[in-house]
C-alpha cells in the first residue's frame, strides 16, 4: 500500500498497484520472453520505417509516407508506454505504480492513441484527395497544409488524453490501490474511486465515442468516395493499382478500431476476454503496422531494398 497523507479522516493513495496479466506461475519466464521480443521487435520496425521514410528522396517528400513515418513514431511510444510494464509484471519487481505515474500513463496513452485515431483520418484523406482530387492534391496536401493538419491531431490528441486523466483523478483515491489490469486506464482505475463515478463513466464513454466515431465515420465516407472513384477506372490495372495504395490502410484501420469498439463501447464489462483484446489492441498493433505496409506497399519494399543495397555498398567500400 501507499504512504498515507492524512486529508480529513480519509487515507489519500500515494501509489497503486497493477495486477497485470492473469497467468499461469509456470508460464511467467515463457511471457517475459515473448513480450520482450514484441517489444524489441515493434522499436525495431518503426525505427526501420522511420529511417526509410526519412532517408528515401521519394518518400519524405509526399505526405502519404510523411503520414506513415509519424504512424511508426506514435507506435513507438505508445508501445514504450505500455509494454516495458506489462514486462516488469512478469519479474519479481514492485508492482506499485506511484499515483502521478498513473496519471502520466493514461495520458500519454490516451493522448498517443487518440492522435493515431486523427493520423488515420488524415491518411484516410490524403488517399481521398490523391485519387478523387488528383489536380488539386498538390495544392491541399503540399507541405504547409500537411504540416497543420498534422499538429492539429497532435493538439487534439493532448486535449483528448488531459480530458481522460483530468476526468478520472479529479474524484477521491481512498481506499483499496490494486487495479485490476496492466495499465492505468479508465475503466479500471473509476473501479476504485471513493464517489460516484456514474458521470464521468459517461461524459469519457460519449468524449470516447464522439472522437472514435467521427473519424470512423470519416474515414468511411473517404473511403466510399475512393470506391466510386476507382470503379469508373477503365482498365483492370488502373483499379488494382488505386486498391492496393489503399488496402495497407484499410487493413491497419481495422485492426485498429475493432479492438477498441469492443473495449469502450462496452462500459461495466469484466469479461476475461477484455484484456486478450487489449493486450491485441496495444501491444500486437504496434507490431502490425510496420509489417502490414511493408508486406503491402511497393514503394516502401523497394526503399528498403535501396537503404539495405546502399548499406551493403557502403559496407563492401569500407
Amino acid at each position: 500500500m501507499g504512504k498515507p497523507k492524512n486529508a480529513s479522516l480519509d487515507t489519500v493513495l500515494t501509489e497503486f498497484i497493477l495486477l497485470g496479466l492473469s497467468h499461469p506461475p509456470g508460464l511467467r519466464t515463457l511471457l517475459f520472453l515473448v513480450f520482450f521480443i514484441i517489444y524489441t521487435l515493434t522499436q525495431l520496425g518503426n525505427l526501420l520505417i522511420l529511417i526509410t521514410v526519412w532517408t528515401d528522396p521519394k518518400l519524405h517528400a509526399r505526405p502519404m509516407y510523411i503520414l506513415l513515418g509519424m504512424l511508426s513514431f506514435l507506435d513507438i511510444w505508445l508501445s514504450s508506454v505500455i509494454v516495458p510494464r506489462i514486462i516488469l509484471n512478469f519479474t519479481p519487481a514492485s508492482k506499485a505504480i506511484p499515483f502521478a505515474g498513473c496519471v502520466a500513463q493514461m495520458y500519454f496513452f490516451h493522448f498517443l492513441g487518440s492522435t493515431q485515431c486523427f493520423l488515420y483520418t488524415l491518411m484516410a484523406y490524403d488517399r481521398y484527395l490523391a485519387i478523387c482530387q488528383p489536380l488539386r492534391y498538390p495544392v491541399l496536401m503540399n507541405g504547409r497544409p500537411c504540416t497543420v493538419l498534422v499538429a492539429g491531431a497532435w493538439v487534439a490528441g493532448s486535449i483528448h488524453g488531459s480530458t481522460q486523466a483530468t476526468l478520472t483523478f479529479r474524484l477521491p483515491y481512498c481506499g483499496p490501490n490494486q487495479v485490476d489490469y496492466f495499465i492505468c486506464d479508465f475503466p479500471a482505475v473509476l473501479r476504485l474511486a471513493g464517489a460516484d463515478t456514474a458521470t464521468n463513466e459517461l461524459v469519457t464513454f460519449v468524449d470516447i465515442g464522439v472522437v472514435a466515431a467521427s473519424c470512423f465515420m470519416l474515414i468511411l465516407l473517404s473511403y466510399a468516395n475512393i470506391v466510386h472513384a476507382i470503379l469508373k477506372v477503365h482498365t483492370a490495372d488502373g483499379r488494382r493499382r488505386a486498391f492496393s495504395t489503399c488496402g495497407s490502410h484499410i487493413t491497419i484501420v481495422t485492426v485498429y478500431y475493432m479492438p477498441c469498439i469492443f473495449i469502450y463501447l462496452r462500459p461495466g464489462s469484466k469479461s476475461p476476454l477484455d484484456g486478450a483484446v487489449a493486450v491485441f489492441y496495444t501491444v500486437v498493433t504496434p507490431l502490425l503496422n510496420p509489417i502490414i505496409y511493408t508486406l503491402r506497399n511497393q514503394e516502401v519494399k523497394s526503399a528498403l531494398k535501396g537503404l539495405a543495397a546502399g548499406r551493403g555498398a557502403t559496407s563492401a567500400n569500407k
